[in-house]
């Protein structure tokens, strides 16, 4: 009984090694000039001539805006028609670098994401409403009713109520 135990425990350990050594696979060298295995380097090219602009928009967000209302993107001098009823809102999208439109037309407080730079408002909104856009701690940044078109500094605006 004894010796079935210990061949069996034999039989064990070389299968258990021999799983070990072929599971892990071949052990591979690095290759460079100093390396035994005789190889070469390989050099990566070098950076695209737009590198900082890709790294750069890839890090960006496109602004974005809570609860969600339509929006468009438009070209640099392309026009666009904000209609009666809208307040509309331009935020510069680095991630397609065109300028995003917001148009808040159902009254609500929106809160703004991602909304960097220099922007602009257009109100179209009818009747005696009163817009408003606030700071990170509720404080009113500007207040202004229909029609009203103005440049716009986003940094500081964390919300827009729209009536």
């Amino acid at each position: 009984m004894r010796a079935k135990r210990s061949l069996f425990g034999i039989i064990a350990v070389v299968a258990w090694a021999l799983l070990a050594a072929f599971a892990t696979g071949p052990a591979h060298a690095a290759t460079g000039p100093d390396s035994r295995a005789g190889g070469t380097v390989q050099v990566a090219p070098p950076a695209p001539h737009d590198a900082a602009a890709l790294a750069a928009r890839a890090a960006a967000v496109s602004p974005t805006i809570s609860p969600a209302t339509n929006w468009i993107h438009r070209a640099e001098n392309e026009q666009f028609d904000c209609k009666a009823g809208n307040l509309c809102l331009e935020v510069w999208d680095p991630t397609v670098s065109k300028w995003k439109v917001f148009f808040l037309y159902s009254c609500n407080r929106y809160s703004l994401s991602n909304w960097l730079n220099s922007g602009y408002y257009l109100n179209k909104q009818t009747g005696s409403v009163t817009s408003y856009f606030y700071g990170a701690q509720g404080q009113v940044l500007r207040a202004f009713s229909p029609p009203q078109v103005g440049t716009q500094d986003w940094n500081p605006v964390w919300s827009v109520r729209n009536c």
